[in-house]
């Protein structure tokens, strides 16, 4: 049991904003009352100064108010001088950010020149080498003393020039010092950003933002949680940067993203986002503000009654606990429900949108690993035998007059559920918080055949149906709980964001035994802010297919359900070494089959064998025209030709035995 809520936000069931300090990027402040700020990276050379000075440009038109540049080495770093004055000349003046890692002399020279620095702690003046070490406390004193005369120049240059800084650990590049003490956790994630921050406030410097950033969403949220509540014990409050780094592209980048960066914003969380995904950085900035511009007028949601001591650990993963029934709640996966009822019933060929195939010379139906566990059929019923593995939902009303129940259950109304007269060994009941009172309390403890379809109709979902399971939890109710959401008059990429963070929010926190998404009026690709979305949905998929497959990837993103190939891919920037989307792309055509099998893309060492914190093997640019190879986090294959680098990758997946023909 949490002592309380305000150890990480303001309210777990008001929407209000986390306030922190203001912090000055040039004339563009974030933090305090200011609005979310958006910014992106560029991918190309930074020696390339027309290259990168016109796809800033692309970026701020799309609705960029920070662009953030790579300074590998001193080179890089003093060029972003030049970069600089060709935007003013075009009339450009959005803040730069240097990207620094290994090079602290790189970074001593950006910040004479640009808004604001990056560094990264765990590869800033630190050590890793993969190694465990055991730290005699005097012996990490004298490790963080050596870091401090390392990092201190940058400091007051900082502080003489005015330019703003980020502590931006990621998961993957803890140092082996912070690893060996504090283990490859949220943590450790939060103490390596510290270190950093008091030799800062040492200096009486505090033009500080933070970030802490992993390819897990749920490593993610954890992080920036433990970092506030830390922040408070220390009496500081920096400005937080958000994001999933290694996101990936298209439509799973998205779920990712959406879901980490999301269920932060729903808590009040966040001063500035960046959408990291794997293609040019003008789409990710239309991601960005679609996330962003949901929370605008959400202060006016109907109250939700207020909790002060919330039944669970926001720090750590633990599954709310329930009981099973028939392949729902439980140790079992969560389940995926399908909507028909809405759909003509006429021929069994309709349900091949979600997986199902019907083989007529067999008499046999095909399962795919992304067919889902439930159908709605509403108040229709099908014209068509059902496969057997089909548990079938329907509304109480039709469900009574079926003449042949197996493998079909009654969906009900909270009143009748107080009313049903015909049994059924399972039953599912629909509620919202507000019909959760001590009468309906009663019933679902007496009945251990009921599994709970779990709606929302305050404009604060998420908050509104976490507060219903804390709830449950309360007065130890152990039915399981299929979230449902309804939206209407939505576009493919905010469906694909929005369930995301609504659904995948609970998820992540351990609630939720399935999903149920349905969607009225969706529409076709649209415009953010005037930039055209990549929207990555075929026109001719049904909106049945999409919904599914969004509903699969929203599980996979939180990491409760696993049902296909992850990849864990760099959004590029100027230090990569290959294109990365042309060779993401080739490697998910290759691969695409092997489920549960995480393979890493990067673009060059810095997001090498740590960023790729947990993938299975690894795909890292180690020279022009190189590639190494990684199994977890050791070499197989050193500075390998390009060409033929994904075929040594299948091998080296193929000698693991986790090589199987697609079908």
């Amino acid at each position: 049991m949490i002592e309380t809520f305000k150890s990480y936000c303001n309210s777990l069931t008001r929407y209000s904003r986390y306030k922190t300090r203001e912090v000055f990027i040039g004339d563009v402040p974030l933090g305090g009352n200011n609005p979310i700020r958006i910014q992106s990276m560029t991918t190309t050379d930074t020696m390339n100064t027309t290259a990168t000075v016109e796809q800033t440009i692309r970026m701020v038109n799309a609705g960029c108010e920070y662009v953030r540049i790579t300074a590998p080495s001193k080179l890089e770093a003093e060029n972003l001088a030049e970069i600089k004055k060709e935007l003013k000349k075009r009339g450009c003046t959005v803040p730069l950010i240097a990207d620094i890692h290994f090079t602290p002399n790189a970074a001593e020279i950006a910040a004479h020149i640009v808004e604001k620095v990056r560094i990264n702690p765990g590869n800033y003046a630190d050590k890793k080498k993969f190694e465990s070490i055991e730290y005699t406390d005097l012996a990490y004193e004298v490790e963080l003393e050596r870091i401090r005369k390392k990092f201190t120049p940058l400091v007051k240059i900082c502080k003489e020039y005015g330019t703003a800084m980020r502590i931006g650990t990621n998961h993957g590049s803890l140092s082996d010092r912070i690893m060996s003490r504090y283990g490859d956790t949220p943590r450790g994630m939060v103490e390596s950003a510290l270190e950093y921050l008091r030799i800062c406030e040492d200096n009486n410097f505090y033009s500080i933002v933070l970030s802490m950033k992993a390819s897990n969403p749920q490593v993610m949220v954890q992080a920036y949680r433990l970092l506030i509540q830390k922040m408070e014990a220390e009496k500081m409050n920096y400005p937080l940067h958000l994001g999933v780094t290694e996101a990936g592209g298209g439509e799973d980048g998205r779920i990712k993203s959406a879901l980490g960066i999301g269920a932060l914003l729903e808590d009040g969380i966040g001063d500035t986002i960046r959408v990291s995904l794997t293609e040019d950085p003008e789409f990710e900035v239309p991601v960005a503000i679609t996330l962003v511009n949901r929370y605008i007028g959400r202060v006016d949601h109907s109250p939700i009654k207020e909790i002060k001591n919330p039944p669970f650990n926001p720090y750590v993963f633990e599954k709310r606990k329930t009981h099973e029934i028939m392949s729902i709640g439980g140790s079992n996966v969560p389940q995926v429900v399908s909507d028909f009822s809405n759909k003509d019933l006429t021929a069994s060929s309709l349900l091949s949108a979600v997986g199902y195939t019907y083989d007529s010379e067999t008499d046999k139906w095909a399962l795919g690993d992304t067919t889902p566990d439930l159908i709605y059929f509403g108040n229709q019923v099908p014209k068509f035998a059902l496969p057997g593995t089909v548990k079938a939902l329907y509304d109480y009303s039709i469900w009574q007059k079926l003449g042949n129940k197996f493998g079909s259950f009654p969906l009900l109304t909270a009143a009748e559920y107080f009313t049903l007269k015909t049994k059924s060994s399972l039953y599912f009941v629909q509620l919202c918080l507000n019909e959760l009172n001590e009468n309906v309390i009663n019933k679902l403890k007496e009945n251990k055949n009921t599994v709970i379809i779990l709606t929302a109709s305050n404009l604060h979902g998420m908050a509104e149906q976490r507060r219903f399971f804390f709830e449950l939890v309360a007065q130890n109710i152990t039915a399981p709980v299929i979230i449902r959401r309804n939206y209407d008059s939505l576009n493919f990429d905010e469906l694909r964001l929005y369930t995301s963070t609504d659904l995948g929010g609970l998820l992540i926190d351990g609630y939720g035994d399935g999903v149920w998404i349905s969607v009225d009026n969706l529409s076709e690709n649209a415009k953010a802010d005037g930039v055209y979305v990549k929207s990555f949905v075929n026109k001719k998929e049904s909106k049945e297919k999409i919904i599914n497959r969004i509903s699969f990837g929203i599980l996979q993103a939180a990491r409760v359900r696993i049902s296909k190939t992850e990849y864990i891919a760099c959004p590029s920037c100027g230090r990569t070494l290959f294109d990365l989307q042309e060779t993401t792309e080739k490697i998910r055509r290759r691969t695409e089959h092997l489920k549960g099998v995480k393979i890493a893309v990067m673009g060059c060492i810095v997001n090498g064998p740590g960023e790729m914190a947990d993938a299975d093997y690894g795909y890292v640019g180690s020279g022009v025209g190189k590639i190494t190879l990684y199994k977890g986090k050791d070499i197989v294959k050193r500075n390998i030709a390009a060409k033929g680098a994904v075929e040594s990758l299948i091998e080296i997946i193929m000698e693991d035995d986790n090589w199987v023909e697609p079908v």
